[in-house]
């Protein structure tokens, strides 16, 4: 009976069987007892024959899972990921908004909340992001829903931001390629003023410099004048009054390039230089993204890379400049009593903010390619220490040219500087026009550009793509056909940019899409991750791939996630909105359904949020009360979990009561048919 009593202590149905069996006689007992070890083997047959198909279920489910992945994709190797975070990180801003904000805000004081700035809030959301794509293996659109359902809507809204910046990021591109082309001359076309765009205003140093070889002439309104023509018209004062000229490269810029209307009430026509080169940057990005992940990352090896070797030889050239010494001792002084104005450190935080561009979906695509156990970690480290140094080095490089151009107009450095566009598309290229060999210089700076802007590009069409493949993963299958859609989709998009009234648009876009939204999902993002999933919790789940750091990172991280990061967030939304002022292009205010309009950009990712999450909260399963279905909708569900199904080689099988579990980090488990992925 020890037998017996064993396979009955295993499956009680036995035991009770056996309990209720009657012997009639001696020699039926042993027929009985023979009975009842056919029916405990029988039993025990059937349990785990049942065991077995539950596992091979575990098991097939994990391959399924695996297969996704595999067909999902992976970066080639780290330093394609690396690569590709750069690319993305480091884009126009860094040289064309840094400069000019350490300028106005104490020069190299302004370094000081920088780097306090980073250490706040840069360093600690983009670990957050890129740890938190690459545990999932999802992109924004697909991760929320399965850490916090309630509110899934936030990887969608990402996913809009992401959007409309590509809409009209790709049609700065697109002038940074048509000056490119217009460099293949003898000859800027901005180097002289051309009477088919020049205004009254338009001064051409090289037109001047003819005059004036020419028996002393002066040149004044695109003329030259004898002496006796200056004495006769009383015009000697108003010839050498500096204050109101413009160089050729900004009437270039306004009135051919782009044919600026007077507001943006008068949207004019298309510019069809500009569409033919914007069609050229989506046919590229088309080409670079059709073959997925793999070959983006040997693209961006170039584009990524390429920005720091033209900064270096004009860093070089900048530096032997007449005048490079006075802009970079401007560009450094510190003005200490800044430091005590607010606007100071809320500018440094926007800058590192938007330099880095978490909550806006790229970070969180692309670590959801890597491999599960790549260190995230240090990632974070290289590429935001390298984000903050690549800005500081641009800095040297725009005041060094800046002062040039400041003494040979012999003007204050502070009338020259320029931020955005302006300084990328009419200080540059007026300088250009001073050096030796300006179609040279003019053709490196705007490639280097265009390398800068395509290197964010792709991460922003990638957050699109791959929100939508997650979303719907059969399109997986047929990416060229994802990748062509959003590309055409995004070039419709862009041609309102392209009109002559475009450039009021751009700036509306620039100035909106990607405000308040982002510090709102910024804030839900710390909201989620430090209080409602738990910054312990997570930090444990980011142990599963890269192991233990010491405790200081822990408690770091768990103090700024859940306090201090939200906190600073909170205060620069506040800050943002109180200090709002309407908006103006050309000193010239833009009308009120302008900024409603604009206004409307700004709540279209909220409002993504609000609608999507109850929505949700609609099509889920009844409980018995609304705070239960509440707290449910706010927790993980069961398929949230790791890319790897068996992260440490520790793992193993145990079985329960006819139930299986693969013992595993704290993030995945199986339980019976119910497997968290």
């Amino acid at each position: 009976m020890a037998a017996t009593s064993g396979r009955s202590h295993l499956y009680p149905n036995v035991l009770n069987r056996e309990n209720g069996t009657k012997t009639i006689n001696g020699e039926n007992d042993n027929e009985a007892r023979m009975d009842l070890l056919s029916a405990a083997d029988q039993q025990l047959a059937q349990d785990v024959s049942s065991t077995a198909v539950l596992t091979s279920r575990v098991g097939e489910e994990i391959e399924d899972l695996e297969i996704t992945e595999i067909d999902r994709g992976n970066w080639s190797g780290r330093f394609d990921f690396l690569m590709s975070l750069l690319g993305y990180s480091v884009g126009l801003g860094n040289v064309w908004r840094f400069p000019y904000l350490a300028y106005s805000n104490g020069g190299g004081a302004f370094l000081f909340p920088f780097i306090i700035m980073f250490i706040l809030l840069g360093f600690p959301l983009m670990f957050l992001e890129l740890s938190f794509g690459q545990f999932a293996a999802l992109g924004p659109a697909a991760i929320f829903d399965r850490i916090c359902p309630l509110l899934n809507g936030i990887g969608h809204a990402m996913v809009c931001v992401s959007c409309m910046v590509a809409f009209y990021y790709t049609v700065i591109i697109g002038w940074a390629f048509l000056y490119m082309f217009k460099s293949f001359a003898s000859e800027l076309p901005w180097e002289r003023c051309h009477k088919d765009w020049a205004s009254e205003r338009c001064y051409s140093h090289k037109d001047a410099a003819d005059c004036t070889a020419t028996n002393g002439s002066v040149y004044y309104l695109q003329n030259c004048f004898n002496k006796t023509e200056v004495e006769r018209l009383n015009i000697s004062s108003l010839a050498h009054n500096k204050s109101d000229r413009a160089p050729p490269a900004q009437d270039y810029f306004e009135r051919d390039i782009l044919g600026v209307t007077e507001s943006i009430e008068d949207i004019g026509g298309l510019q069809w230089q500009i569409v033919l080169c914007l069609l050229l940057t989506w046919t590229l990005t088309f080409l670079s993204l059709s073959k997925g992940v793999k070959s983006v990352g040997k693209v961006v090896y170039f584009t990524a890379l390429f920005p720091y070797v033209v900064l270096t030889i004009l860093f070089f050239r900048g530096v032997t400049l007449d005048g490079a010494k006075d802009g970079i001792i401007y560009y450094l002084t510190p003005k200490f009593d800044k430091l005590i104005v607010a606007e100071t450190w809320v500018k440094a935080a926007v800058q590192i903010f938007f330099a880095l561009s978490p909550a806006w979906g790229g970070l969180i695509t692309l670590s959801s390619y890597n491999k599960f156990h790549n260190n995230c970690f240090k990632d974070s480290l290289i590429v935001g220490v390298g984000n903050v140094c690549t800005s500081i080095y641009a800095g040297f490089v725009i005041f060094s040219i800046v002062g040039y151009l400041a003494k040979e107009l012999e003007t204050p450095i502070d009338t020259v500087v320029d931020e955005g566009p302006g300084l990328a598309f009419i200080v540059f290229p007026d300088v250009v026009t001073r050096l030796p060999i300006p179609p040279l210089w003019s053709f490196l700076f705007f490639f280097m550009l265009i390398t800068l802007g395509m290197g964010s590009e792709f991460a922003l069409l990638e957050t699109v793509m791959t929100a939508v493949q997650d979303t719907y993963p059969p399109l997986r299958q047929k990416k060229v056909f994802v990748v062509l859609g959003v590309c055409v989709f995004g070039f419709l998009g862009g041609l309102v940019v392209c009109t002559e009234g475009g450039m009021y648009v751009l700036q509306l876009m620039d100035t909106y899409s990607a405000s308040f939204a982002v510090f709102i999902m910024a804030i839900l993002e710390c909201l989620i991750i430090g209080w409602i999933y738990g910054a312990d919790r997570f930090l444990r789940d980011i142990e599963t791939m890269i192991g233990q750091r010491s405790k200081f990172w822990h408690y770091f991280f768990i103090f700024f996630w859940k306090f201090l990061t939200p906190a600073t967030l909170i205060f620069l939304l506040l800050f943002n909105l109180v200090d709002y002022k309407r908006m103006s292009y050309k000193k010239k205010p833009y009308p009120v359904w302008a900024e409603l309009l604009g206004w409307f950009m700004t709540f279209i990712p909220v409002l993504v949020i609000i609608c999507m999450g109850i929505w949700r909260f609609y099509r889920s399963p009844k409980e018995k009360t609304f705070v239960m279905k509440l707290k449910k909708m706010l927790h993980d569900t069961p398929k949230w979990g790791p890319a790897s199904k068996i992260p440490r080689s520790d793992s193993s099988l145990d079985i329960e009561g006819g139930k299986s579990r693969i013992v595993t980090n704290p993030g995945f488990t199986t339980t019976g048919n119910e497997t968290r992925i």
